[in-house]
């Protein structure tokens, strides 16, 4: 192994073939639980190429709208190189939500019209209340705002911290001749509400065709009410009462050197390990690889030892108040204890979003499905004479169909700025709104033309 970082993703069935700085993998769930690859923009890892573009700006031939990835490209476990660059530099693009105030007591958000979900949280000057049926000394020291000892935490908030375990029926087109396959993955989650919401990762749950949640020696069947893979958070829900919901304190007064605790699922087998560690730095600017996107985010940094299996977990201070969903890690031999989380305020406020509406209103909806052609041999396979990004499927009354792109268009630059990979076209997504109107320069028949977009908004059905 040479010397540069390396950071490895859990979807070890991810079928792309890339190369170069990815930033950090989600923790995630241990197996392989991956999602639709062709979906709406959203930021992907570039992949180098040395071949020129051949057809001087102009599209080549249309590529099939279920195109057939290259052998080279079966899902091994990935590595990815880390460029300290991109970790160094500031928070220019904070694709969460601001960040929220608490004022205390209780916040309440509909769901499905069945009255409101009970989130309990604390003012930044209180702590946690005690957990049903803790040890009085834990009340008193929690309710009096002093640090509890690491035993009176863990034994405070792993009643609230659940193992999530999914399956997802994918089809295989390396096994004998091409078959659905069922394949599972392992993650955790936080328990927000006594009757059964439960506040996870999104991409621990995405695509899962079933949902598992288990509770001591009890499992459950969960539905999912929303997720947004932008922030990576999801909210899933069981049919269950009396449950021990985490209390939600503030992100927003964590200080670096503050100890912290991780509760979750490592390796999808070691439900409810507890480890420690302290803050390591804030606001974050890191880039997280998804099942299907790739997004830049401002996380919380911390060591606390995390493993695939954790995300969806959560980072509690010492006082027993939950701080953070654990969503990625490093998994290089040349860094240690480097774990990162969703600051508690972001996931809240998205996590309203969700049982308010089930998709976080405002995000961008292009209506298209696509395919990032950055190698020879895929070219070759696709009959295409260019690299960039092809439009492969545009979604009937999108946007996208609205302005007249079609499949086997290729993308050549949005707003001016060049579109070469899945990356640029995300990135670029993630500085829009909807009701953004986009310029859309594209090649098609060996003719360059432009188009104008306005983006539609991302919707629970579109998504």
């Amino acid at each position: 192994m040479d010397n540069e970082n390396k950071w490895e993703y859990d979807y070890s069935s991810q079928d792309k073939n890339e190369s170069g700085d990815t930033g950090y993998p989600n923790v995630g769930s241990s197996g392989m639980n991956t999602a639709n690859q062709y979906n709406d923009p959203q930021p992907e890892p570039e992949t180098a190429y040395t071949a020129p573009q051949t057809d001087n700006g102009a599209g080549g031939a249309t590529p099939p709208v279920h195109p057939v990835q290259p052998q080279d490209a079966q899902p091994p476990k990935k590595k990815k190189k880390f460029n300290g660059k991109r970790v160094a530099r500031s928070a220019v693009a904070l694709v969460l939500a601001a960040a929220m105030g608490f004022a205390g007591g209780f916040v309440g958000a509909k769901f499905g019209g069945s009255g409101k979900v009970v989130i309990q949280q604390v003012a930044p000057s209180s702590t946690a209340d005690s957990a049903s049926g803790s040890d009085s000394s834990i009340t008193a020291a929690s309710s009096s705002g002093s640090s509890l000892t690491t035993e009176q935490v863990a034994d405070l908030v792993s009643p609230s911290v659940v193992v999530i375990t999914t399956e997802q029926v994918v089809y295989s087109q390396w096994s004998w001749y091409g078959q659905n396959q069922v394949e599972s993955g392992a993650g955790s989650g936080v328990i927000i509400s006594s009757d059964g919401y439960i506040l996870t990762c999104a991409h621990v749950v995405d695509g899962a065709s079933t949902i598992t949640v288990t509770i001591g020696d009890k499992d459950y069947t969960a539905t999912l009410v929303g997720e947004d893979t932008t922030s990576d958070i999801a909210v899933i829900k069981i049919d269950a009462d009396g449950l021990t919901p985490a209390t939600v304190g503030n992100s927003d007064s964590l200080k670096v050197g503050q100890s912290v605790m991780a509760v979750g699922n490592p390796l999808g087998e070691l439900g409810g390990t507890v480890t420690g560690g302290m803050i390591s730095a804030l606001n974050r600017s890191v880039t997280i690889q998804g099942s299907s996107s790739v997004n830049t985010m401002s996380l919380i940094q911390m060591d606390a030892s995390v493993s695939p299996g954790n995300s969806g977990g959560g980072l509690f201070n010492m006082n027993g108040e939950l701080v953070g969903i654990v969503n990625a890690k490093s998994s290089s031999s040349d860094a240690e204890g480097l774990g990162f989380a969703i600051p508690i305020n972001d996931a809240i406020k998205v996590a309203q979003e969700l049982l308010e509406n089930g998709y976080v209103t405002g995000r961008p909806y292009l209506g298209i499905t696509y395919l990032a052609v950055t190698d020879a041999q895929t070219a070759s396979q696709l009959g295409v004479n260019a690299y960039g990004v092809y439009v492969v499927e545009v979604v009937k009354g999108g946007p996208a169909e609205k302005a007249g792109l079609q499949a086997g268009d290729r993308i050549v630059s949005v707003d001016g700025t060049e579109i070469a990979s899945k990356d640029d076209l995300g990135t670029l997504m993630q500085e829009h709104a909807a009701g953004d109107t986009l310029s859309i320069t594209i090649a098609r028949d060996g003719q360059m033309q432009t188009v104008n977009v306005t983006l539609g908004e991302k919707t629970a059905s579109n998504s």
